[in-house]
């Protein structure tokens, strides 16, 4: 079993920006393919970015690319989520996840993964 726990979160203005953690443990996620994902009161779940095991490969979701950046440290067991120029329709509660894999292989579909944190309020006000 893998524990998840983001942070970072907070209320910050239009422009500005935040970086989100998310501290695995229970076991080492060095070959765990993680993902960040975002979600308002009332809409579906929204891919934000996913990273493979390694840091090799990432991919964005088209509202965030150009503007968020995934990345990991293994030693630290941790993934991050810069987030810059932030708009007011970034706020939402970002959840960080992950599965279990090896390969160069990242998933951009929720259902694709095992793990799931509790989420953090990023709030962005205009």
């Amino acid at each position: 079993q893998v524990q998840l726990v983001e942070s970072g979160g907070g209320l910050v203005q239009a422009g500005g920006s935040l970086r989100l953690s998310c501290a695995a443990s229970g076991r080492t996620i060095r070959t765990y393919a993680m993902g960040w994902f975002r979600q308002d009161p009332g809409k579906e779940r929204e891919f934000v970015a996913a990273i493979n095991w390694n840091g090799g490969n990432t991919y964005y979701g088209d509202s965030v690319k150009g503007r968020f950046t995934i990345s990991r440290d293994n030693a630290k067991n941790t993934l991050y989520l810069q987030m810059s120029s932030l708009k007011p329709e970034d706020t939402a509660v970002y959840y960080c996840a992950a599965r279990p894999t090896g390969t160069e292989v990242l998933f951009t579909i929720s259902e694709e993964y095992n793990y799931w944190g509790q989420g953090t309020q990023v709030t962005v006000s205009s």
